[in-house]
């Protein structure tokens, strides 16, 4: 009886770290690697460095972002923080 008192402590920390810290960790895993993979052309992103532009074309693991002075930089997909404006298919920056 003495020991099944020591162990349900340990279980019920165990059960609060999950769902306070494993599991929504876990979920932002899953919606980060859900929007890099369904990045496409057009899209206005942000880095994770804070660096804004336009998807202009996309690899398996590379993505080139076209900034507002017309430059071309690659970046790896996993680089993208977030997703600001769904683009509509092709995007042209050209004045």
């Amino acid at each position: 009886m003495q020991g099944i008192s020591t162990i349900i402590p340990l279980i019920l920390m165990f059960v609060l770290f999950y769902f306070l810290l494993i599991r929504p960790q876990q979920k932002r895993q899953k919606a980060v690697a859900s929007m890099q993979n369904e990045l496409k052309k057009g899209d206005k992103i942000v880095t994770i460095g804070g660096l804004h532009g336009f998807v202009d074309s996309i690899d398996d693991n590379k993505v080139v972002i076209k900034c507002g002075d017309g430059s071309r930089l690659t970046y790896d997909r996993s680089a993208i923080r977030e997703v600001t404006e769904a683009g509509e298919g092709s995007v042209s920056l050209t004045k």
